[in-house]
């Protein structure tokens, strides 16, 4: 089973590469298109948006016949005269992450106003991050559906309560400007986390232990 990453986000890169995985970046450059208001509900279809249109790519590539060596594995793991790129089953990961707060939809910040306002009324509180996951794979020879797979994970997240100054200061920083909810729990914002109800790395952007889980069943 190859992996491929549906993302340019470097904190998924960092968490697949944690757990020993070997996978294959190949972003999607779809139009995010998504009227759903439940969090829960955009996560999976985002993901599945992603993840769809690359295993979009993948199929049109391996109908016109080009050879996906070089973009799914390494050409030096395979035998000489090995046709494995096209026996092996393709798994497309997507991945989406929102910050929510009372049910509302918190994105990333557009300017640093808007940073200061999500970062003010998380403060002192708690609230929810969501990511979804989709996964879908694919026969390695004619890139046919084999199966495909959507879920959600949801974790809280409390804040201590925080002055004016140091929300400027955070955003000061830059780190909070393209991120869900204008912060990153794995950077300097760490120190104004209270606590955290459920898996920390399904905040950081990937659910790595359900993924990990979802992977098995697939590899069988």
């Amino acid at each position: 089973m190859r992996l491929i990453l549906a993302s340019n986000s470097p904190r998924r890169w960092e968490l697949l590469q944690q757990v020993g995985l070997d996978f294959q970046v190949i972003p999607s450059d779809c139009e995010e298109i998504c009227t759903l208001e439940k969090p829960e509900a955009l996560v999976e279809e985002l993901a599945r948006q992603k993840a769809e249109n690359v295993a979009g790519k993948l199929v049109e590539k391996l109908q016109n016949g080009e050879d996906l060596s070089q973009k799914v594995q390494k050409a030096e793991d395979l035998p000489e005269g090995s046709n494995k790129e096209n026996e092996e089953e393709l798994v497309v990961l997507g991945a989406d992450t929102v910050v929510a707060l009372d049910g509302k939809i918190l994105g990333k910040p557009k300017d640093e106003e808007e940073a200061f306002h999500m970062i003010q009324s998380l403060q002192g509180r708690a609230h929810q991050v969501y990511s979804g996951v989709a996964l879908i794979a694919m026969s390695g020879r004619r890139g046919e559906l084999v199966s495909a797979k959507t879920f959600h994970v949801s974790t809280e997240v409390e804040v201590v309560s925080m002055t004016a100054e140091e929300i400027r200061n955070y955003i000061a920083t830059g780190e909070p400007m393209d991120k869900a909810g204008a912060y990153g729990i794995q950077g300097r914002f760490a120190a104004y986390i209270e606590g955290i109800g459920g898996d920390y790395y399904n905040v950081v952007g990937l659910p790595i232990s359900r993924l990990m889980r979802e992977l098995r069943r697939l590899g069988g």
